[in-house]
């Protein structure tokens, strides 16, 4: 409602709940106004406080802290990291063609690495895998096999012994004999013999590369430890020189923790580098834009030399105007970050870029709307009052629309929703207050010392003229409905063909320079049977025979979707009590006797001769006789033996889906007497927030769908005019779909935060034009789109410019984030600008007639 009208009481009772509103808060932008410094002094005292709490904030990359605390894949993760440890180790690769020079580099190396100590005073690492005592195993490594690999033992050599005979027999002919096939059964007795005895030194094939896996004491979740842990460990590597152990000798660190603190690092580094190329990008299309509103108010649309320089002039000026009412919502949405959550996520890492381009969406529309009432002829006082009441009023809308539409994720589970929105939606209204604040008290400061400058040079005026009276051809509208609904139609149709990217590795970047190391170590450490265990932590070792049981039996079961490999206990690998130690010895005793099958024993070959001696056990072995490495693996932080439970998956965890039915298979362990386990791994987590986000994601679009439609017809207290402000946003949403189908985008667990916002900022465009198309009424449709689908348009460029900027990130998980909301947001500004006018064409041709 323009400020003519305002004092009109008819009017006003005609009025949505939220014009009266805005009416009502007339006295607001008139002390803004009659007291800007004050209020600008304000907002710069609650920057410093939000700067202050902020500065600590970091991003958190643990994917285990974005679901509930309370979840069990959470709880007995945690549980496995304070009892096993962490999953992560340092590794330190050493490369030389001396093995010697190697080994003596590494016994130099390890006892100064056990010794540093971090700023706390504690040791960064507690212990390292280096040497084993082989020997020992290698007479006994039978004894510490399983039943299921004994049994796989036992068949092999069965097979063994029956294809010897047949080769004794001489009537016998092998017909497959040229397409012999690889003896798979024996490469994978091979991995557990080699799993079970090692080797004496951590070393490759070929002796020229030792590798030391050391593991943390502390947080492996710190990056500011793990990086000093590596600073500190090179800085050891440098000072023992390696080149004085060999000429040749190279020394690389790795390790998951190394790739863990490369992650973040990398992200941070992406999110800067995208938001300050989103930033200059966005800063330069506003004030190439702000240039040009206040230009064309001053001149009337003449081109006047004179003018055109002072604009020119006063182009950082009108940078102000618009990034300090910006800086000051951001700081505090991060300074609320930081009270609130301590740490960003891998979702909301991304807030500054979101929030950058929506503030400055509120700003264009102020500040176009000021300049135009300026060039009208009105005093900075009035016009700032009539914009704050009438395009204030559709900013505030959008605004809240979008913010309650991100709000409403605060009640997921799943925490990378529920931060986001929370945070997008704090800051969002942040960046409102702030543009219908701090941007007015600029304004009228900046005039007021005559830095800014709108006074009309010449008659200038946006009342309407013939040609803005003209009604869009009704031909023309018809077409475009029809074309429309075609692309309506077959997105519906096809929305089904919208896929989700399950696959975890085509989320992340390449990391090239850290995988050149990995290679490294991958020389020595390259075993695929022992990825990505988990593990059931139990409170005593009684519970392990029912846990093992129970997982036998589903894999018994589960013959059509096996995904569980093998279960591993000490129990199993070492047999403690009497009984299991007298049926382990009875099981050797009729592996030696297939052994000396005549059709065997005259079998001198390497492997056999390394079988007859890992089967030699005829005694009882003490736990005290084991070495140290072997026990390790089953031995707590705290020093407790054999209380969990080890499970391998059968399947690749890097796609989602496999990940998922891992997690069915052994997320909940029921035994025969009724208990319930837990298993934990990181997996199990990721599975878990996968299946929360495809549980979360319809309810929470839906939710943001009502909130949106509420606040529609709450504006304009009409379903009529709200059912026309949202119709950009549905046609837009479903073009949006059609277009992710078309460039065969995925949606993902990073880009599906994109959606609840594409809602909210999708409906601003509609809110914006219906407003004001109802202010000005029938046959408005062409000035409305000169004015306000002017601003509308660089409302909606600068957001897409703002996310446009993940387009260039180097994670392909943030960069989908970039691409979906570009398509978006881009899709709804189409439908506002295209769809909306010819619907609205149309419906006065049809009123009309």
């Amino acid at each position: 409602m323009s400020a003519e009208h305002a004092e009109n009481p008819n009017e006003l009772r005609e009025a949505g709940p939220m014009v009266r509103a805005f009416e009502s808060l007339r006295p607001v932008i008139r002390f803004v106004v009659r007291h800007p410094a004050t209020i600008l002094a304000i907002g710069f005292l609650l920057s410093a406080l939000a700067l202050t709490s902020a500065r600590d904030l970091r991003i958190d990359t643990d994917i285990a802290n974005l679901i509930p605390d309370d979840y069990p894949s959470k709880v007995a993760l945690n549980k496995l990291r304070d009892t096993v440890g962490g999953e992560s180790e340092a590794a330190v690769g050493i490369v030389s063609p001396s093995f010697a020079a190697n080994r003596a580099f590494a016994e130099a190396l390890i006892p100064r690495a056990l010794q540093m100590e971090g700023g706390d005073g504690e040791p960064y690492l507690t212990r390292v895998d280096y040497r084993s005592d082989t020997e020992f195993l290698k007479s006994n490594a039978l004894y510490f096999a399983t039943e299921a690999e004994l049994d796989l033992l036992e068949g092999w050599l069965a097979d063994k012994i029956e294809e010897s005979r047949l080769e004794a027999n001489p009537f016998f002919f092998d017909l497959e004999e040229d397409d012999e096939e690889p003896d798979s059964v024996g490469q994978e007795l091979e991995a557990i013999y080699d799993s079970i005895v090692a080797k004496d030194f951590p070393v490759s094939d070929d002796s020229t590369t030792m590798v030391l896996k050391f593991y943390p004491s502390g947080s492996q979740t710190d990056i500011s430890v793990t990086r000093a842990l590596y600073e500190n460990l090179q800085a050891v590597v440098d000072d023992l020189d390696p080149a004085s152990y060999h000429p040749e000798m190279e020394v690389v660190l790795a390790g998951r923790l190394q790739r863990s603190m490369i992650e973040v690092e990398t992200i941070q580094d992406d999110v800067l580098g995208s938001f300050g190329a989103g930033v200059l990008a966005v800063l330069l299309l506003v004030l190439a834009y702000f240039s040009y509103k206040s230009y064309h108010a001053r001149s009337g649309g003449h081109f006047r030399p004179g003018v055109l320089l002072q604009e020119l002039v006063r182009t950082p000026i009108l940078g102000l105007v618009i990034a300090i009412p910006l800086a000051m919502s951001l700081s505090w949405t991060f300074g609320l970050a930081s009270v609130l959550f301590g740490s960003l996520n891998l979702m909301t890492s991304t807030l500054g870029l979101v929030l950058f381009g929506l503030g400055i969406d509120f700003g264009i529309h102020f500040y176009a709307r000021y300049a135009e009432e300026r060039a009208d002829g009105h005093a900075p006082s009035q016009a700032a009052e009539t914009t704050f009441v009438s395009t204030g009023m559709a900013i505030s809308v959008g605004a809240i629309s979008t913010a309650a539409a991100l709000l409403v994720l605060v009640v997921a589970d799943f925490k990378g929703f529920s931060e986001f929105g929370a945070l997008a939606g704090s800051g969002i209204l942040f960046a409102l207050a702030a543009m219908m604040l701090l941007m007015p008290a600029l304004l009228v400061l900046l005039e007021r010392v005559r830095l800014l400058n709108f006074e009309r040079s010449v008659e200038a005026s946006l009342t309407g003229s013939a040609e803005d009276r003209a009604r869009v051809s009704v031909r023309t509208a018809r077409i475009i409905l029809a074309v429309s609904a075609a692309a309506i139609l077959i997105a519906v149709l096809r929305v089904n063909q919208v896929q989700f990217e399950y696959r975890f590795g085509e989320l992340e970047p390449e990391y090239t320079a850290y995988n050149e190391r990995a290679d490294v170590m991958k020389r020595v450490y390259d075993d695929a049977r022992n990825r990505n265990p988990a593990y059931v932590v139990l409170d005593d070792s009684t519970e392990v025979p029912g846990v093992v049981d129970a997982l036998k039996r589903h894999m018994v079961a589960d013959s059509l979707s096996p995904t569980i490999d093998r279960v591993e206990t000490l129990q199993e690998r070492f047999p403690q009590s009497p009984q299991a130690q007298r049926a382990r010895l009875v099981r050797l005793a009729q592996v030696r006797a297939a052994l000396e099958d005549p059709f065997l024993e005259e079998d001198d070959s390497e492997d056999m001769q390394r079988l007859r001696r890992a089967a030699g056990t005829e005694r009882p072995i003490r736990l005290e006789e084991v070495p140290q490495f072997l026990v390790e693996r089953f031995t707590s932080k705290t020093g407790e033996l054999g209380n969990f439970v080890i499970i391998y998956p059968g399947v690749g965890l890097s796609d989602g889906r496999q990940s998922i039915a891992f997690s069915e298979d052994v997320g909940r362990i029921v035994t025969e007497d009724g208990r319930v386990y837990h298993a934990g791994s990181s997996s199990l987590v990721a599975a878990d927030m996968l299946k929360l986000m495809q549980r979360e994601s319809p309810w929470m679009v839906l939710a943001t769908l009502v909130m949106v439609a509420l606040l529609m017809g709450l504006t304009f207290g009409s379903v009529r005019w709200a059912g026309l402000a949202l119709i950009p946003l549905i046609v837009g949403v479903l073009w949006m779909l059609l277009l992710v189908e078309l460039l065969h985008l995925r949606l993902n667990f990073y880009n599906l935060i994109v959606l609840p916002a594409v809602l909210g900022i999708g409906n601003d465009a509609g809110v914006h034009l219906v407003s004001r198309y109802r202010e000005l009424g029938t046959g408005s449709i062409r000035r409305v789109l000169r004015s306000t689908g002017e601003h509308v348009t660089m409302g909606s460029l600068t957001t897409m410019v703002g996310f446009g900027g993940l387009l260039l990130s180097f994670h392909p998980g943030l960069r989908s984030i970039g691409q979906l909301a570009v398509v978006g947001i881009g899709a709804t500004l189409a439908a506002a600008l295209i769809f909306l006018p010819a619907l609205l064409s149309y419906l006065e041709s049809r009123n009309a007639k």
